[in-house]
């Protein structure tokens, strides 16, 4: 059985799976040495912050930001639109179940910052760093 904050950085990988198909998905991984052709996303798990505890019944609240790493695919002429082609759907999901299925109180995402990223003998690609916010409950911290 999976703690609170495992089934909801899962829930946000799922998430992540599935508005970019194309893109590889990783989780706590370094960037690679060269960009993948679809794309390349690293969800890291980030910090679940001060939890709001409430004593009865004892529930321990969480607003865990969960950062994101998006890598656009190659191409050297319209990068700016192969990072949306990753972004938009991201968020046309969390639009579409702020539960992650059930999962969480509430999801959503802060706004991309978004510079050129230069790997391993490539040209650059056009990245981006994001946090997707998960609120979740759990009686206990650890479970």
């Amino acid at each position: 059985m999976d703690s609170a904050r495992e089934t909801a950085a899962k829930g946000v990988k799922a998430l992540l799976e599935a508005a970019a198909p194309h893109a590889e998905v990783r989780r706590d991984q370094p960037w690679p040495k060269r960009p993948d052709p679809g794309g390349t996303i690293i969800l890291h798990d980030g910090d679940p912050g001060e939890p709001e505890v409430t004593l009865s019944p004892l529930l321990y609240t969480y607003t865990h930001e969960f950062e994101v790493e998006v890598l656009g695919p190659p191409g050297s002429t319209n990068r700016h639109e192969l990072l949306d082609q990753l972004l938009i759907p991201i968020g046309d999901r969390i639009g579409a179940d702020r539960s992650l299925g059930g999962v969480a109180e509430w999801v959503e995402a802060t706004a991309p910052m978004t510079d050129d990223v230069t790997l391993e003998s490539a040209e650059p690609v056009r990245g981006a760093q994001l946090s997707i916010i998960v609120v979740y409950s759990t009686p206990n911290p650890l479970t």
